[in-house]
């Protein structure tokens, strides 16, 4: 029988904790050392905080901003519309104005006219989890392209600055709805070709988009079998279903004769309730109900009392039609 050999321990040796240098880790190729002297890869160390930081969802992207639900119903449910943006800095020398777009032809992330103006699209896929980082990243670029050029996106830096960094809280937000897409081109009515074909596609297949003037962020569109109203509120989810379902069980959820409250759907953490609408009833015609609507609202969201059985499952009815886009 073989004799045991004595064995030696060997103390184990704790990798180096990551040293911060100069305060600021740069980004390296993710098999490189990582810069802070740990001894380990980029991506086993700070490159691992980068891309959760670049991924993380950021569950209300335009909180902070004027007009928050505005931003939210142009992302997700209006076709054609601009607003002028208002930055924090002046404006590049060369850059006459900035305008925000629901989308650019060929879904560029940004546009620099050749006048030098520059235009950036809302309604693009995103690289990160947060939509106003990746918006600003592209913003930023876009104001040093050169003029006539179009702006691709790219990830934007973890530590990059957000649409609340550069636009100024200040500066009014008023959206202009287009009935089609001409605002791609400084003059549509000179496209030939190509371009007046591409444009003509892209008008027949928006959907006719009016935003109420009375309330905020309602936007009344016409489909094909019935017209709806989508009106993205600013209010605590909770407290907004609360309130919904105790105006419907009252009888007074709806905008009218033949309107009816159908459900609602999450949107970069907001709640949008939809009315369907009957053909017949244009804009105009939901400007006074949709207001009068919002004073019902007002004051029962205003209720601290326990929902009746009666109010939970109209509220139950609610949350299970509910679909979240973002």
């Amino acid at each position: 029988m073989a004799k045991k050999r004595p064995t030696t321990k060997t103390p184990t040796t704790k990798p180096k904790a990551p040293q911060l240098v100069g305060g600021e880790i740069p980004v390296v190729g993710a098999r490189e050392p990582c810069p802070c002297d740990s001894g380990r890869r980029y991506k086993a160390c700070h490159g691992r905080e980068a891309a959760h930081a670049a991924t993380e969802l950021v569950r209300r992207p335009f909180e902070g901003l004027p007009a928050e639900c505005d931003w939210v119903a142009l992302r997700e449910l209006v076709p054609a519309a601009t607003v002028e943006l208002g930055l924090r800095d002046a404006l590049p020398q060369g850059v006459p104005e900035v305008r925000l777009a629901t989308v650019l032809p060929m879904a560029w992330p940004a546009l620099r006219r050749d006048t030098g103006a520059v235009l950036l699209g809302l309604q693009n896929d995103t690289a990160s989890g947060d939509i106003s980082r990746d918006l600003a990243d592209t913003l930023v670029r876009a104001l040093a392209a050169e003029p006539g050029t179009p702006v691709d996106g790219q990830r934007p830096a973890a530590d990059g600055p957000r649409l609340q960094d550069l636009l100024d809280p200040a500066a009014p937000f008023e959206p202009v709805v287009h009935t089609g897409f001409e605002f791609w081109l400084e003059n549509a009515e000179g496209a030939t070709g190509e371009v007046a074909a591409s444009l003509e596609r892209a008008n027949a297949a928006a959907i006719p988009t009016v935003r109420l003037t009375g309330v905020d962020a309602a936007y009344w569109c016409e489909a094909p079998e019935k017209n709806h109203l989508r009106w993205v509120m600013p209010h605590p989810e909770e407290a907004l279903l609360d309130a919904l379902a105790r105006l419907h069980t009252a009888g007074a959820s709806s905008l009218g004769e033949g309107t009816r409250l159908v459900g609602s759907f999450r949107a970069h953490g907001l709640v949008v309730p939809v009315w369907d609408l009957p053909m017949g009833m244009g804009a105009d015609e939901a400007e006074k109900p949709a207001a009068e609507f919002g004073e019902r609202l007002a004051e029962t969201l205003g209720s601290a009392k326990p929902l009746t059985a009666e109010e939970r499952r109209a509220r139950s009815g609610f949350t299970n039609r509910q679909i979240t886009l973002s």
